[in-house]
């Protein structure tokens, strides 16, 4: 059963969201970071990013730099940049881009819950960043961001999400994206109770975004329920997330990029290639110059001056959760054997592109020889995602990418 709670949030004050809202912290640089904070000394970089605050040669993982965020984060509420709400709330987050809308709960989610199986998870961490928001969380004794969870859909939680839609909000804004970003509070008792019996019959819930986060969030609360005796459920054990339905959700592409072709000449690049996929030029069908594959076990790949499509052979298709994705099947069949990627996440020769950012860079870095070949991925799909962890498995890095962003700074959860 899924435990999840409303919480007593602490939110920008209503004339200020547009300038407290920010990218999550791990999705800009930290010069991106500079150029938010500089002359807006309300935006939440200041908490999230607080080394934007300290001298250049302030190391970004050093005690000083979250101590600044809990210095900065009093500040903010010391001024009156960011209130606490009067009582305990569930919230509902809606953003729209390109006219898509995707709405779901905001709530404290158990952190038993993600340690027994029943909040799964896809990826993999990585023990630094886990690092990094447990000392994040620890100084300023509250998550400033939501992890990204979904469910797959029920219509009784649809109909309340679209009945809460049409009450006033409590902030509704756009975004320098494009984004609208719009919450409410749930304030009618008889809803927040549908919430929770509602939710007592989705069997699990799964981390879309946010897999540092969560794991931080958990291991806070396990650290400190070592430390205290106190009884019933203090606030730490939940951790702030975002709740969607499957059916609102759009997984994007996430495309490759590899420097070198590995010492292999162009003919013999293409003749390994045509062992497992059949291999035929083909013509931009996106933007200006840009090619995307439309179905799955389809690759574009961009190579010296042309297009080509790319389609797996059925010898090489695999009824495995995991060896079935598209990204595996690059990784297994293109990228580690030809291509000598063997380990993506650590590897310096593969870079990682987000198809918001379209098809037409996977052609133009080709051609200012920053990379040697790019490959266009068919998205990965909701249920693909919910059949890994469903089978307690790990998508390969980079397999995933949601858009719209959840923007950080909309609520905060004191701890």
């Amino acid at each position: 059963m899924i435990r999840i709670k409303p919480f007593k949030a602490l939110r920008p004050k209503k004339d200020l969201y547009d300038k407290i809202i920010a990218p999550p912290y791990d999705v800009v640089s930290f010069d991106d970071c500079l150029k938010l904070a500089k002359d807006n000394p309300y935006s939440l970089i200041h908490i999230s990013r607080s080394e934007v605050d300290l001298p250049d040669n302030v190391d970004h993982y050093s005690d000083e730099v979250y101590l600044k965020a809990k210095e900065n984060l009093e500040s903010f509420i010391k001024k009156g940049f960011l209130v606490y709400d009067d009582k305990e709330y569930f919230y509902v987050y809606r953003l729209i881009m390109d006219g898509r809308k995707q709405i779901g709960f905001v709530a404290g989610v158990h952190a038993n819950d993600y340690e027994t199986g029943i909040v799964k998870k896809h990826e993999n961490t990585r023990q630094d960043k886990e690092d990094d928001r447990i000392k994040h969380i620890d100084a300023t004794n509250t998550q400033i961001e939501p992890v990204f969870l979904a469910y797959r859909s029920k219509k009784t939680l649809d109909q309340i999400l679209f009945d809460v839609e049409n009450t006033p909000p409590e902030a509704d804004l756009t975004s320098e994206d494009g984004v609208r970003h719009t919450l409410w509070q749930v304030k009618n008792d008889s809803v927040c109770k549908n919430i929770l019996e509602e939710f007592k019959n989705i069997p699990a819930l799964y981390v879309a975004d946010g897999h540092h986060r969560t794991a931080a969030a958990c291991k806070t609360a396990k650290k400190r329920d070592e430390k205290n005796s106190e009884k019933g459920e203090p606030e730490y054990r939940y951790f702030m997330s975002v709740i969607f339905p499957d059916n609102m959700l759009k997984i994007m592409d996430y495309n490759r990029a590899v420097k070198d072709l590995n010492s292999n000449d162009p003919d013999s690049f293409i003749s390994k290639i045509e062992k497992n996929f059949t291999v035929e030029k083909t013509k931009p069908n996106v933007g200006k110059h840009g090619y995307k594959p439309v179905q799955k076990n389809h690759f574009g790949m961009y190579f010296d001056g042309s297009w080509y499509l790319l389609k797996a052979k059925n010898e090489i298709k695999s009824n495995d959760p995991v060896k079935t994705l598209d990204v595996s099947i690059l990784q297994d069949y293109i990228l580690s054997p030809i291509l000598g990627i063997e380990n993506p996440r650590t590897d310096k020769r593969i870079d990682f592109i987000g198809g918001i950012k379209g098809a037409d860079i996977l052609k133009d870095i080709v051609d200012k020889k920053e990379f040697s070949v790019t490959f266009s991925m068919y998205p990965t799909s909701m249920e693909e995602l919910f059949a890994v962890a469903d089978a307690g498995l790990l998508m390969p890095p980079k397999s995933t990418w949601f858009e719209p962003k959840l923007k950080s700074g909309i609520v905060l959860h004191s701890l």
